[in-house]
């Protein structure tokens, strides 16, 4: 079989770029908190929003800018990463949480979710775990 090279390298070259788009914008997208209650510069240690129906529609539209792509829509995993729905709602698991979203998770050298500290605000943060908190975990 003959290969023809640049109609090889064409194609390779569409496939890797429709495969690029699928993926999304993999750059950190900012959330707009209007209308949640401002937290100043110290760190919260646990949910402020927790229930709280304007967090959940916020952390809603910062969750699937921010976390979809990995964590699945509407927080249903796709085995890509950890299912959030298991995360208890609860003071407890907000420290790990935080945590995790500030510092982001490497393992075997290889970053399995960036850090967003810098990059999103605590009222951002806090507004999407509320929104993960408010999703059923039975479907």
């Amino acid at each position: 079989m003959r290969l023809h090279i640049p109609l090889l390298a064409f194609a390779l070259m569409i496939v890797g770029t429709q495969c690029a788009f699928a993926h999304g914008d993999g750059a950190p997208q900012p959330v707009d908190t209007t209308g949640l209650k401002p937290l100043g510069e110290d760190m919260v240690m646990t949910n402020p929003y927790r229930g709280d129906a304007k967090a959940i529609e916020i952390g809603a539209r910062g969750y699937n800018s921010n976390c979809a792509r990995c964590h699945g829509l509407d927080v249903k995993s796709g085995g890509m990463a950890p299912d959030l729905r298991a995360l208890p709602p609860d003071d407890d698991s907000d420290g790990w949480y935080l945590s995790r979203v500030l510092n982001g998770a490497v393992r075997d050298e290889r970053v399995k979710m960036p850090p967003f500290q810098g990059l999103l605000s605590q009222e951002a943060i806090w507004a999407i775990r509320s929104y993960i908190d408010a999703q059923p975990d039975d479907q």
